[in-house]
């Protein structure tokens, strides 16, 4: 299975931690991004090919002769590219049309674990403003009220009051905030409790979890501001200890591989399970059917094991018996945003980059100077950037950069994220100054 060519659907920084973990595989010989951005030019061939563009890239693949595909993003998945690859005789990590509405419809995912019982949120799903503003006039607040479909992960709202409730319905329901995503609202309780991230690899046979993360979703600092796509996270999750994880995968991760498996909906790939560790145990909030962003950042560097085998083995449904080895280290990513994310914002900024391993040599000569650690490692990813003409590069998004560096604690982890970040020439745009204080507050 040697000297393999290898594509990658997707354009950002979850795609760049995919791409320069399977680079690390001595199998691999060639890898594209399709279409990739400017940063991830350094690390893989970038092709103008969109990620919705199914038969172009089916077209590619054949053209290229792929011998693997991974379709990292939510809406490719939900719009059935992996079955389109599969029928033209492309093996592909990433699952199929009909398990990714596990993440694409949030109403099939809490029918599902209603079904399966599978503990969650209470819900009830509404396809009519008028019937769900009669059922939030009955509830307590605060409330969650979530778009069905896929909105770039920002289609669920907290309200902490009934008229901002019957506002957000009616946004999503009428006014069309969220298009045809927003049609159907699944409305449920609130939950209380530490967050956790985990990413699982699944052959549909077993499911094996990742080293468990820690999102930051508002923009700013102590948890102000606007819901964003995630502007850093930290692994280990300090919450997810030993004795949650067993209850984890007793409760809900081989329920969730089994139910899926008695609906005909067998997942294969990376099913994603954001829980939430309430006074009653660990329930789900939300799947996805992808890695997320940005928890592959952190949670792909802690991998040890050859990521491009264990994708393969995915597919081959033979992931029992492969290895998938984390190391006991943590890491820590922030996220450097363009001013003004998650909302109006500029492109073509021009930023700078710092060489990694000139950091880490400097960091780690500082470091035995001083008594502390080292760090293992110090990776940049690039998540909205293009490349000018003078081969420099522009910011072309909002969530820009993903600044990980991987150290025996987390506190060391994130002491040298925040050192490398500050070496980013970047003055477009902006980062928090938090990410992980709330873990080394549980740690404490």
């Amino acid at each position: 299975m040697s000297n393999q060519t290898v594509a990658v659907i997707g354009s950002g920084g979850r795609e760049h931690a995919i791409i320069k973990a399977i680079k690390k595989s001595p199998l691999v010989s060639k890898i594209y991004c399709l279409p990739g951005n400017g940063g991830i030019a350094a690390d893989a061939e970038c092709v103008n090919i969109g990620v919705m563009e199914t038969q172009k890239i089916v077209d590619f693949c054949k053209d290229k002769a792929i011998d693997f595909v991974v379709v990292a993003p939510d809406d490719p998945l939900a719009a059935g590219t992996v079955d389109a690859l599969n029928e033209a005789g492309f093996k592909c990590f990433g699952p199929k049309k009909n398990a990714a509405i596990i993440e694409s419809s949030k109403s099939f995912s809490k029918d599902l674990m209603k079904k399966y019982n599978i503990p969650t949120a209470a819900y009830e799903v509404f396809t009519e403003s008028a019937k769900a503003i009669d059922y939030l006039k009955t509830r307590e607040m605060p409330i969650v009220i979530k778009a069905d479909g896929l909105a770039l992960g920002k289609g669920v709202i907290i309200a902490q009051t009934l008229d901002e409730a019957i506002e957000v319905v009616k946004e999503m329901m009428d006014g069309g905030k969220f298009g045809a995503s927003g049609t159907k609202v699944v409305i449920e309780e609130f939950m209380t409790g530490p967050e956790v991230s985990v990413l699982s690899f699944t052959d549909g046979n077993v499911v094996i979890p990742m080293i468990s993360s820690m999102d930051h979703k508002r923009a700013h600092d102590n948890d102000e501001g606007l819901n964003t796509g995630g502007m850093g996270t930290v692994a280990p999750n300090p919450y997810y200890t030993e004795e949650v994880a067993k209850e984890c995968m007793e409760k809900i991760f081989i329920p969730t591989i089994k139910a899926m498996n008695a609906e005909g909906r067998t997942f294969k790939g990376c099913l994603y399970f954001g829980l939430m560790i309430t006074p009653k145990g660990p329930k789900v909030v939300e799947y996805n059917c992808r890695f997320g962003d940005p928890e592959t950042q952190v949670v792909l560097p802690l991998l040890e094991s050859d990521l491009f085998k264990i994708m393969v083995a995915t597919a081959d449904g033979t992931l029992a018996d492969t290895e998938v080895k984390f190391s006991d280290k943590s890491a820590c990513c922030v996220i450097y945003a363009t001013k003004g994310y998650p909302e109006k914002y500029e492109k073509g900024l021009p930023m700078e980059l710092p060489e990694t391993d000139e950091f880490i040599k400097k960091y780690n000569e500082d470091a035995k100077a001083t008594g502390i650690s080292p760090i293992s490692d110090a990776l940049i990813y690039v998540a909205g950037a293009k490349k000018a003409e003078d081969g420099s590069l522009l910011s072309n998004g909002g969530r820009v950069l993903g600044v990980t560096t991987v150290a025996d604690t987390l506190k060391e982890a994130i002491a040298a994220s925040y050192a490398l970040t500050k070496e980013v020439k970047f003055d477009g745009g902006f980062y928090r100054n938090d990410i992980g204080a709330r873990a080394l507050k549980a740690l404490s």
